[in-house]
C-alpha cells in the first residue's frame, strides 16, 4: 500500500447537460477552477452510443489489450472517481460508472467517452495539499495514481 494525506478543499455541484462527454467536461472544469485533485461521486443518465472500458481481454497478460462496451440505449448511471495531475500538470479523471437497464448493469472505466442523457449530477470534494499524481508506469503502460 501507498498513501499521502490531504485536507479537503471546495466542495462543487455541477450539472451537466445533455450531450455533454462526462470526463472532458470534467477535467475543463478543474481546469477553468484550477482544481488538481478530487474524489467526485455521480449520479443521471448515460445515452445510446456511450463506451466503456470494461476490462483487460487477459487479467495478467503482459500486453493489456481492453475491452470496450459500447451502450445501446439510455441507461442510468451511478459512479465515483478520482482526480489527480498527469505528469505535465493536467488534471486526469478516473472514474467507474455503473450503468443499469431492465435488470441488467455493466460497469466500467468511462474514459472511452460516456455522454451524458438529459443530465447528470456530480459532487466533486476538492482535495488540497495533496501530492497524488497519475504517473506513466511502463510495466501497465497506464498512467497510475502515484499518491
Amino acid at each position: 500500500m501507498r498513501y499521502s494525506e490531504a485536507k479537503q478543499g471546495r466542495v462543487f455541484v455541477i450539472r451537466l447537460e445533455d450531450g455533454d462527454i462526462v470526463h472532458e467536461e470534467i477535467e475543463r472544469f478543474a481546469r477553468e477552477k484550477s482544481i488538481r485533485s478530487a474524489a467526485l461521486i455521480v449520479i443521471g443518465g448515460a445515452d445510446e452510443g456511450s463506451r466503456l472500458v470494461v476490462g483487460p481481454e487477459a487479467g495478467r497478460a503482459v500486453e493489456m489489450v481492453a475491452m470496450e462496451r459500447t451502450l445501446e440505449n439510455v441507461h442510468e448511471v451511478a459512479g465515483a472517481g478520482t482526480l489527480f495531475p498527469d505528469e505535465a500538470g493536467t488534471p486526469m479523471l478516473h472514474m467507474h460508472m455503473a450503468c443499469g437497464r431492465e435488470g441488467k448493469t455493466v460497469t466500467g472505466c468511462i474514459r472511452q467517452g460516456v455522454k451524458v442523457w438529459q443530465v447528470m449530477e456530480v459532487i466533486l470534494f476538492e482535495l488540497v495539499d495533496s501530492t497524488g499524481a497519475r504517473v506513466h508506469e511502463p510495466a501497465t503502460g497506464l498512467k497510475l495514481l502515484k499518491p
